[in-house]
Order: structure tokens, then C-alpha cells, then sequence
């Protein structure tokens, strides 16, 4: 799946969507496995936006773990702060009673 570029609006508009939202993908200290990134697939198809809680005490290897995640899903952080990264990806048959993104943005937002 080909990435589209965001504008800094954009960003801006989906940050503020995911403030309300509640980490929905849980990562241990053990790391990424191949569970975590299938539920961060599904995920991610179903509401686009989502939250990640990563549960490690190293902000480097936080980062390193969102960054990672977002590769192997094809999505793209728009924020990291603290534990919580904010995952995106566009979905256009998504589910509007699902999406994220679809309940809180009009079509001319994207």
C-alpha cells in the first residue's frame, strides 16, 4: 500500500481527533511479535486512527518500537509522547461506524 503524504493540517486534524481516544494495542516489554502487528493491522483497517501504549522504560527503544510498527503496517506516527504513539492509516472502504477518522472529519478534510 502506497503511503500518501500528510499535510502539517492534516497532522493536525487527526492529532486532535486521537486525543480522546484510549490505547486500543498494547505493547510488552518483550517487544513487537507477529500477534501485536496483526492486531495493529486490524486495527488499523477498522478505525484508521488508533493509539499504541508501548510498556517500556527506554524512550529510545520506544521510539524504535513505534517507528517499527509503523513500517510493518504501512501507517505513519503522526505523535509520540510518552508511552502513546498515534498510529494512522487511510482506509477507503472503511467502515464509517468504525472509522476514527469518518465519525470526527467531513469528506473535503480528505
Amino acid at each position: 500500500m502506497k503511503k500518501i503524504p500528510l499535510s502539517s493540517q492534516q497532522r493536525k486534524s487527526l492529532r486532535g481527533i486521537a486525543h480522546h481516544l484510549n490505547p486500543i494495542v498494547a505493547v510488552s516489554e518483550r517487544g513487537l511479535s507477529a500477534g501485536i502487528v496483526e492486531e495493529t493491522e486490524r486495527a488499523l483497517d477498522d478505525h484508521e486512527l488508533i493509539k499504541v501504549k508501548v510498556f517500556d522504560n527506554d524512550r529510545a527503544v520506544r521510539n524504535l518500537i513505534a517507528t517499527e510498527l509503523a513500517q510493518k503496517t504501512a501507517s505513519v506516527v503522526l505523535q509520540k509522547i510518552g508511552k502513546i504513539a498515534v498510529l494512522y492509516r487511510k482506509n477507503p472502504n472503511a467502515d464509517i461506524k468504525l472509522s476514527n477518522v469518518s465519525r470526527y472529519m467531513s469528506a473535503k478534510d480528505f
